[in-house]
C-alpha cells in the first residue's frame, strides 16, 4: 500500500489499545443535561425557550446568533431548569440550558425521507442547517456553512476524514467499523450539496480493518476513492490531509481549503449530516472515547448532548487512582478542565484521564536552538523564535514569523528538550495580535 503523509509531524505512541476494541455502548439516558450555547466557532446561540418550559428530545432550544452559528436542540425531555453559566469543556465558564429529565425520552416527531437523494441542493442544505451540525472532529466550523462556499471558489474534491490522529481517541474508529453505510450515504449527500466531482476517505494505517471495509463497500463507486495514510500526528489536521491526499497546499495568511477546491468533513459528521437530511434529525448524540490508564473500563460511548463527564465516568466504572489531570479531548490538542461536572458537547471526542504522575509538568529551562520544533512543525514554522517574540511582547515580530498561522497542534512542544510550554506562548501571541489587529 502506497502510504500518503505530509512534511513534518511527529509519532508519539498512539494509545488506542484502551479502548479501540471496545464496541460502542449507549449510555443510558442522564437524569440531566446541560446544553452550551456555545458549542462551535461564531456567534453564541440566542435562547428561545424560558426557565420551566417542558422540551421534547430534538426541540429546538436555541436559535443561530447568526449565519456563522447553528441552533440547539433539546437532547433529553423534561423541564429546563436553568439557564445560567455552566462549566465548559475550553475550561471556561458558558453561558447554557440545564434541563431535567422526565425520564420518558419524548421526541419530536421524525421522518424517514426515502428519496432523500433526490431532494434539491437548497433543501439538503437547510436541513443539515436545521439540524444544528458542526464539525464533531473537534473545531466544531459550522457544517452548513463550510457547505456554501462563494461562486467563486468551486469545490472539485471532498474528503471524509477518518484519521483520528489523537493518542487514546477511538470513537472515528469505531463508527467507522459499526456505521460504515451512514458514512458513506453521508459521504454521497454532502457530494451532491458541493457538487464535487471526487471524493475521497482518508483513513491512517493504524486502521486497517476500516481501510478494507471501506475499499470493499466503495469498489463500485469510481468517484470516490479510499486512501491510506501513513501513521503520523498531525495526520487528521485539515491542511496536512488535504496535502497527504491531493498534494494541494492551502495558503498561510488565512487561506482556506475552499481557496484549493477542497472540503473536508469529518465521518461522525457526515453520520450526523445523513441522519439531518434523510430523518430531519438534530443533532442530540455523539459517540465519545473515554480513556486513560486509570480509567476502570475504557469505553467508546455514545452519549446525548450535553451529559456531564462525571456520568461518562460513572458509566466507565472510575478510576482505580486518584485523578491528576481531565483533559475534554484528545491529549495534544484537548482542554485541561477543571471539573468534571463539564457537559459533553458535540465536538466532544474524547474524555481522557491522567494520573499525578502523567500529570507531572516539567519546568522550562533555556532554549537550547536543537531545531527541533522546526523539524517537527507541520505548518513550517519556527515555533521557538515566535515564543521569543511572544516572551519580549514583540507583537510585530510574532506576526511575521506566523503566530497566526499556527494551529497548536503541539508537536513543537511534544519533542522540546528544554520543555518549554511553546504553545501557551503562542497562544498568548495569538490572543496579543488579534487584539491589535482590532485596535487599528
Amino acid at each position: 500500500m502506497g502510504l500518503k503523509t505530509f512534511p513534518g509531524g511527529i509519532h508519539p505512541h498512539d494509545l488506542k489499545h484502551y479502548s479501540k476494541d471496545r464496541h460502542i455502548e449507549e449510555m443510558p439516558l442522564p437524569k440531566k443535561v446541560i446544553i452550551p450555547l456555545s458549542q462551535h466557532i461564531g456567534a453564541i446561540s440566542n435562547p428561545i425557550v424560558k426557565h420551566g418550559d417542558e422540551v421534547l428530545v430534538g426541540q429546538k432550544i436555541a436559535e443561530p446568533g447568526g449565519f456563522v452559528s447553528i441552533p440547539m436542540h433539546a437532547s433529553i425531555s423534561g423541564k429546563v431548569t436553568k439557564i445560567d453559566k455552566f462549566p465548559h469543556p475550553t475550561g471556561i465558564m458558558a453561558m447554557g440550558i440545564e434541563i431535567t429529565s422526565d425520564e420518558k425520552d419524548n421526541w419530536i416527531k421524525l421522518e424517514d425521507d426515502e428519496n432523500y437523494m433526490e431532494l434539491s441542493v437548497d433543501e439538503m442544505k437547510k436541513r443539515v442547517a436545521d439540524a444544528g451540525i458542526c464539525g464533531m472532529g473537534g473545531a466544531g466550523f459550522p457544517t452548513h456553512v463550510k457547505l456554501s462556499p462563494p461562486p467563486e471558489k468551486p469545490i472539485d474534491t471532498l474528503i471524509v476524514n477518518g484519521v483520528e490522529c489523537e493518542p487514546y481517541l477511538t470513537a472515528d474508529y469505531r463508527i467507522m467499523l459499526e456505521h460504515t453505510d451512514d458514512i458513506i450515504n453521508g459521504l454521497k449527500i454532502l457530494k451532491k450539496i458541493l457538487g464535487a466531482k471526487k471524493g475521497i476517505v482518508g483513513i491512517e494505517v493504524n486502521k486497517p480493518d476500516a481501510i478494507k471495509l471501506f475499499k470493499k463497500l466503495l469498489k463500485n463507486e469510481s468517484d470516490i476513492k479510499v486512501i491510506g495514510l501513513k501513521l503520523k500526528y498531525p495526520q487528521g489536521a485539515e491542511k496536512q490531509l488535504i496535502y497527504a491526499a491531493t498534494k494541494r497546499r492551502v495558503p498561510n495568511k488565512g487561506g482556506l481549503p475552499m481557496d484549493i477546491g477542497v472540503v473536508v468533513q469529518n465521518v461522525g459528521t457526515a453520520i450526523a449530516v445523513y441522519e439531518a437530511v434523510r430523518y430531519k434529525k438534530p443533532l442530540i448524540d455523539r459517540v465519545i472515547t473515554v480513556s486513560g490508564k486509570i480509567v476502570k473500563n475504557p469505553k467508546n460511548v455514545k452519549a446525548r448532548i450535553g451529559v456531564l463527564f462525571s456520568e461518562l465516568l460513572d458509566f466507565c466504572d472510575g478510576t482505580y487512582e486518584e485523578i491528576g489531570k481531565v483533559i475534554s479531548g484528545g491529549p495534544m490538542m484537548g482542554f485541561a478542565i477543571p471539573s468534571l461536572e463539564t457537559p459533553m458537547t458535540k465536538g466532544s471526542s474524547g474524555l481522557i484521564l491522567f494520573n499525578k504522575k502523567e500529570a507531572h509538568k516539567e519546568e522550562e529551562s533555556t532554549c537550547l536552538r536543537c531545531g527541533r520544533c522546526v523539524d517537527v512543525c507541520p505548518m513550517n514554522l519556527v515555533p521557538s523564535l515566535i515564543a521569543h517574540n511572544v516572551r519580549h511582547e514583540d507583537w510585530e515580530m510574532a506576526e511575521k514569523y506566523g503566530v497566526m498561522d499556527c494551529m497548536k497542534c503541539g508537536s513543537c512542544a511534544y519533542v522540546c528538550p528544554s520543555h518549554i510550554k511553546l504553545i501557551q506562548w503562542i497562544d498568548i501571541g495569538k490572543i496579543k495580535v488579534t487584539e491589535k489587529r482590532n485596535q487599528d
